[in-house]
């Protein structure tokens, strides 16, 4: 079946698939400045993320991109489409970036023009497994500065919401990072990403001796970035660190973290599109890792 037949089926099959509806009055610079809201967890917009659910339970065509581990299915490249498609309508001079479309070899350029950074389906080896952490993220940047940020964790239907000045939410309820800077006190979350090249691993292993070394109260794997980002976020744990992140993983999770008042940095130089971060709420996470 052709993608935009396919497209078209699934929003007559989900009425009000519109992901772009709840997005659309915090999308352009003059809204954000007359004060518009982000958007709300409703019934109307967690209906669209029914299409991740339900395929959440069902068998699933898999493929891989750079390595064995670095999976993905028709469904994130359904999601993907149906993202772009909907913004694309309301806001036809805006540019994307978005992870399928980088892997089939669509440029990655931040550039001064309103930017939306999107992650269709953030831990996609959990979904092919149907482990429930699985979440959709949307960033958005203007001038090649981030404004504001969503990411919905499809399984629990909360939907973090970042924007610059604003502070940081989930369904509502302020987030605030944690304050602890004590590593012998601390939560670590971290990602093994999709590498398995025996200088990665090692580097991993070591890094997570490291922390357990320095007695780290310990050490999660979680499997999706985005959502470990949100639980640093709302002060559920103290710090995160991995290697190789790419700007769809953070463009959304960096607003929400410094909103909620932690950190985000980058040891080896600033910030820019598709570079590798560390977050934390506190404690010096250079210091501490190998890199």
């Amino acid at each position: 079946m052709k993608k935009a037949k396919l497209l078209s089926r699934l929003r007559g099959r989900w009425p009000g698939t519109g992901w772009a509806v709840s997005l659309e009055e915090a999308a352009t610079v003059r809204s954000m400045k007359r004060g518009h809201r982000m958007p709300r967890a409703t019934p109307a917009y967690s209906l669209k993320f029914r299409i991740i659910r339900k395929a959440l339970t069902e068998e699933k065509r898999v493929s891989t991109k750079t390595s064995a581990a670095d999976l993905v299915t028709e469904t994130d490249h359904l999601v993907e489409d149906l993202i772009i498609s909907e913004l694309r309508t309301r806001f036809p001079s805006h540019r994307f970036i978005a992870e399928e479309s980088a892997a089939s070899g669509a440029k990655c350029v931040l550039t001064a023009s309103p930017t939306w950074i999107i992650d269709p389906i953030d831990g996609t080896c959990n979904f092919v497994h149907r482990f429930p952490t699985v979440a959709v993220s949307i960033g958005f940047a203007v001038n090649q500065e981030l404004e504001f940020g969503v990411i919905y964790h499809c399984t629990e239907e909360r939907l973090y919401t970042g924007r610059c000045g604003r502070g940081a939410f989930c369904n509502g309820q302020r987030l605030r990072a944690s304050k602890e800077t004590d590593l012998s006190k601390a939560l670590v979350l971290t990602e093994i990403g999709p590498k398995r090249d025996p200088a990665t691993l090692k580097l991993f292993l070591s890094n997570m001796e490291r922390l357990l070394h320095a007695k780290a109260h310990g050490v999660r794997v979680i499997g999706s970035s985005t959502l470990a980002l949100c639980h640093l976020a709302a002060g559920a744990a103290d710090a995160y660190y991995q290697f190789g992140l790419h700007c769809w993983d953070l463009a959304a999770a960096t607003v929400i973290i410094r909103e909620a008042g932690g950190i985000v940095m980058d040891t080896s130089g600033p910030i820019r599109t598709g570079e590798p971060e560390r977050t934390s709420g506190g404690w010096n996470v250079p210091e501490t890792l190998q890199h």
